[in-house]
């Protein structure tokens, strides 16, 4: 049970991030501010799915999902897309 509390709170805060991301857009036209509030969150969002899929990753090899960190942004925005 604890797993999937950790997993949703993950869940949660990735779609937060998303919601965030959706309002900068429907502005249209981006201040300076706005573009780099979108650039951080796009950051944040790379973080946060690391984070589910090394916690899913874990589980699924009989390890324990907590030992998943939240990786520094310069290592989840070299992984190719």
């Amino acid at each position: 049970m604890a797993k999937e509390n950790k997993d949703k709170t993950v869940l949660n805060h990735i779609d937060q991030l998303v919601k965030g991301e959706e309002r900068l857009y429907a502005k249209g036209k981006l201040s300076v501010d706005d573009q780099k509030h979108l650039t951080e969150l796009k950051v944040e969002l790379d973080q946060y799915w690391d984070l589910l899929r090394q916690r899913r990753a874990l589980e699924e090899f009989g390890e324990n999902p907590d030992k998943a960190k939240k990786r520094p942004a310069k290592i989840v925005e070299n992984y190719e897309q």
